[in-house]
């Protein structure tokens, strides 16, 4: 009976994930990035060298709660996760190797979306008397478009809640990381637990405890702990994972011109994947493009709440700041990892989830496998962890601006978060990745909204603070 109801539930999350991620929410994310990108000039590519100075780079004098850098890396921690590692490789089964093309695509035009965000999160940022910043897409809706649209900025902040704890907050993370940690230590299943009808490694249950855990207790810290955290951690992370990513890719160098062309042929007439499902063209910009937003989060209005919290006096400055984030995340490594995917032809062996980068790296690097494994794990293991304190605090904001501040409100949400944690491994992976679409998408819409109402004063502040600074 109970194997029946998870089937119905599946069934209908994977229809409503079609439904809202079809192709009029493609088109408007990506008319949204090309808009920007047209008006501000080429942004991403004149001032990426700058951009990528201010990252490391703090601004003196700024109010804010965290560094210019620390504000980054709490954002960093947030779409620096499974993304990168499972979004892309489910993206590659799902829609074949040119899911990665239309996925850079986005990324590039997002570098402009992303912009943006940052830049209107510390022009409508509210600062109170003891210091206390709070910003993003529900002020700047708020703030910049006029009250009689604070019903938009609402409908923002709900959803926004919803993906902290249903989406890419929670149970993608924790589903990601119980997935690879099983995948090591028990790959065969042969300690097993029977949970409401369903059999579970210990090595599952194991790490949700570990996990649950853990989050909680740098979840209660608050923002500061979570950004101080993230400062170490990504970093980090983000080199290591890069560094073995680049070994596949140079110890295959020949096989790279050939890996391009097949991404990007696949791009614009699709390609037979395994179990005769067809990827044509449409799919593979459906995938590519919805596990690029789940990665990097462009136009979808999180990073901006963390930009806000900056210690920072130009808007400008901080959209630059911002605008590194995706180019890291998608641009650099989400390349790296869907590379690794092509060149050693994972993505078309039947495997699901994880298990497809993790053969990418047991297959690609001139290392024994069991360790090759390890350190995917490993990378797994920490960018999720990240992610899921980055989201907590995302959630956090948006139950603030929705509840007038209320602080009981706020604490209630942190052990519903922790909850959330507790069961995400016990869900199925397709519809953990299918319900984080659908709250991207509901999450999207209104700051897209407001990112083409408010552009400009995007516009604006950039050629000022240009004109100024030249």
């Amino acid at each position: 009976m109970l194997a029946e109801v998870f089937s119905a539930v599946d069934k209908f999350i994977t229809w409503f994930d079609d439904v809202v991620w079809g192709l009029p929410l493609i088109i408007l994310i990506l008319t949204t990035g090309i808009y920007l990108t047209v008006r501000l000039g080429l942004l991403q590519v004149r001032h990426l060298g700058k951009a990528l100075k201010f990252m490391v780079k703090n601004e003196e004098g700024g109010e804010g709660e965290v560094s210019s850098f620390g504000a980054l890396c709490t954002a960093l921690s947030a779409t620096i996760g499974t993304g990168n590692i499972v979004g892309v490789a489910t993206a590659l089964f799902q829609g074949g190797p040119g899911a990665l093309f239309w996925m850079i695509v986005a990324a590039f035009f997002g570098m402009a979306t992303k912009y943006a965000e940052g830049l209107l999160a510390v022009k409508y940022r509210t600062i109170d008397a003891e210091g206390h910043v709070l910003g993003g897409p529900f002020y700047y809706i708020e703030n910049g478009m006029g009250k009689k649209w604070s019903w938009l900025a609402k409908l923002f902040a709900f959803f926004g809640m919803c993906v902290g704890l249903f989406g890419i907050g929670t149970f993608t993370q924790v589903n990601g990381i119980a997935t690879a940690t099983t995948s090591f230590f028990d790959p065969e299943k042969a300690y097993a637990i029977s949970i409401l009808g369903r059999s579970y490694s210990w090595a599952t249950v194991i790490t949700c405890l570990i996990l649950t855990l853990v989050v909680g207790l740098v979840v209660i810290g608050g923002l500061k702990r979570i950004a101080k955290v993230s400062e170490v951690v990504v970093p980090f992370m983000a080199v290591l994972y890069f560094a073995f990513a680049l070994i596949i890719i140079l110890t295959h160098i020949r096989e790279v011109p050939t890996a391009i062309v097949t991404i990007v042929k696949s791009a614009f007439n699709g390609s037979a994947l395994s179990g005769g499902v067809m990827g044509t063209m449409i799919i593979a910009m459906q995938k590519g493009i919805a596990r690029g937003i789940f990665s990097n989060e462009a136009g979808l209005g999180s990073a901006p709440i963390a930009a806000a919290a900056a210690q920072t006096k130009e808007p400008v400055r901080q959209g630059l700041v911002t605008m590194t984030g995706t180019f890291i995340d998608t641009i650099i490594i989400c390349t790296m990892t869907g590379l690794s995917i092509v060149i050693t032809g994972t993505w078309n062996t039947g495997l699901e989830g994880v298990d497809i980068t993790s053969a990418a790296f047991q297959q690609g690097l001139p290392f024994p496998a069991q360790f090759s494994a390890f350190i995917l794990m490993l990378c797994l293991v920490f960018f999720a962890f990240t992610t899921i304190l980055g989201w907590d605090y995302y959630g956090e904001r948006c139950l603030e601006y929705l509840s007038n501040r209320n602080m009981k409100a706020v604490k209630t949400y942190r052990w519903l978060y922790i909850l959330a944690v507790f069961i995400g491994p016990y869900m199925t992976v397709a519809a953990v990745w299918n319900i984080a679409d659908i709250f991207n998408a509901l999450m999207a819409l209104p700051n897209l909204v407001a990112l083409i109402v408010l552009s400009g004063v995007v516009a604006k502040e950039t050629k000022e603070y240009f004109a100024k600074y030249k």
